[in-house]
């Protein structure tokens, strides 16, 4: 079963995609004039010119928008497409849930005729900058430290990759990870959680504690002190990278 047929049922509320992420996404895929995306989802951030969304979880298919692309139910391990099917594909969010992350990669590489967009984070950046993880849920730090894949490793996967920061709004419309670093009241909110992989699979019990100290730091005030610096930025990097590359 697909991690998302169980964990996925209100990501289409929780995770709409943000349209600065997106600009920045669409620039990387270039002049594609056909794309497919990987580890699709919902369809979030999916440009005009795709051609197919690959997602195994029914649950995530389920909630895509009825004029989104054609969607196939299957796994990055094997693709169902035949050699260089596309000008370009994209795989955001989405590699550390793969069972076999190299033959995954290695599939992305035999369908893409001319340019590979991956999303994913860098998991020290993360740990280091981000307060929530920091300072109340470590359990969450170490559960992506099971799963987070080195922007390093991924990169000599695809054979060369440039890697640039995907800055996280303050504002941010997708609520991914830290996408509420400047809104923590948001953390407290189950729905939120249940759109976040790392806190979704951790489960409520193991979080209560973390969570209870951080209502009881907002309600006094103490957090707003602590994280004062924050409350000024409009975007800040916590380890998000986009890795492009050329195969």
């Amino acid at each position: 079963m697909a991690v998302y047929d169980t964990l996925g049922a209100t990501y289409g509320r929780t995770r709409k995609p943000d349209p600065r992420i997106a600009a920045q996404l669409h620039a990387a895929l270039g002049n594609a004039a056909d794309v497919v995306n990987v580890g699709a989802g919902t369809g979030s951030y999916e440009p005009p010119q795709t051609i197919l969304a690959v997602e195994p979880s029914h649950i995530m298919l389920t909630q895509r928008p009825s004029r989104s692309a054609p969607a196939v139910r299957a796994v990055a391990e094997q693709l169902p497409l035949r050699d260089n099917a596309a000008d370009a594909v994209m795989a955001l969010l989405t590699v550390h849930h793969w069972s076999d992350l190299a033959a995954g990669v290695a599939e992305l590489r035999r369908v893409a005729r001319r340019r590979i967009v991956i999303l994913t984070w860098d998991q020290q950046i993360f740990r280091e900058r981000f307060w929530l993880v920091r300072e109340y849920l470590p359990q969450a730090a170490a559960f992506d430290d099971t799963r987070a894949i080195p922007t390093d490793r991924l990169a000599t996967l695809l054979g060369g990759a440039h890697q640039e920061p995907v800055h996280v709004p303050h504002d941010c419309r997708d609520g991914f990870g830290a996408a509420y670093w400047r809104r923590p009241h948001a953390y407290l909110d189950p729905q939120v959680r249940a759109g976040i992989s790392m806190l979704a699979q951790i489960g409520e019990d193991v979080l209560a504690p973390g969570l209870a100290t951080l209502a009881d730091d907002l309600a006094t005030g103490r957090w707003r002190h602590r994280h004062a610096d924050l409350l000024a930025l409009d975007a800040i990097d916590v380890g998000y990278r986009l890795l492009v590359t050329e195969p």
